[in-house]
């Protein structure tokens, strides 16, 4: 059961290895200091901020921000370290807020790495203060507590480190906030170098950028982790870590990276944003319409080696701002539903207010300050949602066409590119506060992991209310159109398509890609057909494989064709015997690696007859719908996102202009 803790009370804690959530309404520094036996802090080196964000057994966030997760891992700490301080402010020169008083009370949680909460603590009655002391975690003979402390300085981060007993106290302030002021601008991850053509076998090193999927739960299927989503959350290793903003899962899944999972090294968690080289600065804001209000948006409003780059962080960056804004909306009400009840509890646990009126204006005082706490948190939300509407009105006629819905007049004019662009779009997201504000769905290129466009009627409730023979056929429309748009932004000869339909139901579908004559063969139907597509992809998976771990790109055979390969699969697991499950299986995992990847369109339930054995392939895929469903996660605030399929607008040939281009192109390369 969770302690809800009042000031000075204390909590023993079971375990060692915690993470430390805080929730504020407004961008907040968080930061620690490990004191002795005596509670001194020895020297900078027992402080974690911003500008040193890592000790022993402690890593705190980088950037200012209105959610952290604090890592902290007791038994790790340097001897001596008998106590852990939690210690907040608010950041100086942001043009934010300068004291609590003007905020939602912050809320702190000491949870597990499981998420599950151990104790809490709502720092409230703060008024001019703009740092405070919210938690210490102290070491009591072999046991180790959480006090809940809420100590608040009005002369702000430097009185507060002063009384750690810290030397030197305002010029360290000064070097947290410095470092907290060069947070605040996006960054953003160059894209890998490109090797020449001749040195090098297209993606043979692949790899393992995404994050691992949590294992899909028995119907009703909870919401998915977004894009690597793994944003599941992040891998836990061997030291602590934090999930901080900017390793949230946003709108981006998967994407390139240094290392390799064929090189044999571990997999890179970090978020494709993240950096140390500072890349080139944004371009300079417009000017506020008005004193006092905020800046007019401006597409490509973010740091970047490119335009693609600068609106592939910006969109980044208004996941972010959308996912903080809304929390910090649903953590304020909470927060006032609490308090109405402890009001409540208090007020009717005295006889004498259960006589009378007293009891009847009790209930009305703690609703109407319920109420006027919910209406300040939403008028804070209603503020931000329409800044962040302005700019993605502004932002979404200016995307290229890898990063545009099907609406967007950029793809008639497309021309088909010479090098692959960051991302491609995949759908939309949005939150239930505003429905209307949808941000762009994107995943990395090369694509990282395969896909799976979920048919069935279990899907959401939208889907069980539809024909299922309608539904099925919605699902390859939408599993076509991702082809489409691939092959629309891979170079000419670049990127091949096969398709496997074993009973021939999805020729209507279909008819767009073979009429344009962009497949790499015909559809594959029947036993045969089945049999000889995977056994020519699973041929091209092993000996990528091989040549690239004996460093022998040129023994590779001279008609293997080594662009990206795309397997859309319909209607599975019909008419798919044991061998070519396996086969599946093993192109949904070695294939990404080596640019093979899946595009399965499946409903599965009707594959439930296979047992636990299709797991790790369900796992392997990012599920997406061809209808609106809330069923992708983000392991950072915990929202579920509603996702929307990119549609194309009725009437429009859209599909069948960018497809007669992409032949036009490979006819005009000879491929």
């Amino acid at each position: 059961m969770t302690a809800e803790l009042v000031r000075g009370q204390n909590h023993t804690l079971p375990q060692t290895r915690l993470e430390i959530r805080v929730s504020a309404g407004t961008p907040v520094v968080a930061g620690a200091t490990l004191g002795d036996e005596r509670g001194t802090v020895r020297g900078i080196e027992w402080i974690a901020h911003p500008g040193s964000p890592q000790l022993p057994g402690l890593e705190v966030s980088q950037q200012a921000a209105a959610d952290h997760r604090l890592a902290v891992d007791l038994e790790a700490l340097p001897a001596g370290a008998h106590r852990v301080t939690v210690l907040l402010a608010l950041p100086v020169g942001a043009g934010g807020p300068v004291r609590f008083g003007a905020v939602p009370a912050p809320f702190v949680a000491v949870t597990g790495l499981d998420g599950t909460e151990i104790a809490t603590f709502t720092l409230t009655d703060l008024d001019a203060e703009s740092a405070v002391s919210a938690l210490e975690l102290y070491r009591r003979q072999d046991a180790w507590k959480v006090r809940a402390v809420g100590q608040g300085y009005a002369g702000g981060l430097a009185e507060m480190l002063a009384d750690q007993g810290v030397t030197d106290p305002a010029a360290l302030a000064g070097s947290i906030q410095e470092a907290v002021t060069r947070g605040l601008a996006r960054s953003v991850a160059p894209p890998p170098p490109r090797a020449p053509e001749a040195d090098r076998v297209r993606h043979a090193t692949g790899s393992a950028d995404h994050r691992p999927i949590a294992p899909p739960p028995a119907a009703p299927e909870p919401p998915e982790p977004l894009a690597d989503p793994a944003t599941t959350g992040p891998a836990h290793t061997t030291q602590p870590h934090t999930a901080q903003p900017h390793t949230a899962p946003g709108p981006a899944a998967g994407g390139p990276s240094a290392a390799g999972a064929s090189a044999g090294g571990p997999i890179n968690y970090a978020h494709p944003r993240r950096q140390h080289a500072a890349p080139p600065s944004p371009p300079p804001a417009a000017p506020p319409a008005q004193p006092g209000q905020p800046a007019q948006p401006v597409a490509g409003d973010a740091t970047g080696w490119s335009m693609d780059e600068r609106l592939y962080n910006q969109i980044w960056g208004m996941f972010e701002d959308l996912a903080r804004a809304v929390a910090a909306y649903r953590s304020a009400v909470d927060f006032a539903e609490s308090r109405m009840d402890q009001e409540l509890d208090r007020a009717l646990s005295d006889p004498r207010n259960r006589i009378g009126g007293a009891g009847d204006r009790a209930r009305e005082a703690a609703r109407a300050k319920r109420d006027e706490l919910a209406s300040r948190a939403r008028e804070a939300l209603d503020r931000d949602l329409a800044q962040l509407a302005a700019e993605a009105a502004v932002v979404e006629p200016a995307l290229p066409a890898a990063y545009a819905g099907w609406g967007n007049p950029v793809w008639h004019a497309h021309r088909i590119p010479m090098e692959i662009p960051m991302a491609l779009r995949i759908g939309d997201l949005h939150l239930p506060e505003r429905t209307d504000l949808r941000i762009p769905l994107l995943v990395r290129l090369p694509l990282e992991r395969g896909m799976w466009v979920d048919s069935g009627r279990t899907a959401s409730e939208a889907a069980a209310l539809m024909d299922t023979d309608r539904l099925r056929r919605l699902a390859m429309e939408t599993a076509v159109a991702h082809a489409a748009r691939l092959l629309a932004v891979y170079p000419p000869g670049e990127f091949a398509v096969h398709v496997i339909d074993p009973a021939g139901s999805a020729a209507g579908p279909l008819a767009p890609l073979v009429e344009a004559g962009v497949l790499a063969g015909p559809p594959a139907a029947g036993a045969g057909g089945v049999a000889s597509v995977l056994a020519h992809l699973t041929r091209r998976v092993d000996l990528v494989q091989m040549a690239v771990r004996a460093r022998a790109a040129d023994s590779l055979p001279p008609d293997l064709d080594t662009g990206e390969q795309l397997l859309v699969v319909n209607d599975f697991p019909h008419g798919f015997d044991d061998r070519a499950v396996t086969q599946l299986r093993y192109l949904a995992d070695e294939g990404p690696a080596v640019g093979v990847h899946l595009l399965m369109v499946a409903d599965r339930e009707e594959a439930s007859a296979y047992g636990p054995v299709l797991d790790p392939l369900w796992r392997s895929l990012l599920r997406i719908t061809p209808v609106a469903d809330s069923h992708l996660a983000d392991p950072w605030v915990g929202h579920a996102w509603t996702y929307e399929p990119l549609t194309i607008p009725p009437g429009s040939r859209v599909l069948e202009q960018v497809l007669s281009a992409v032949a036009a192109a490979r006819r005009a390369a000879g491929r």
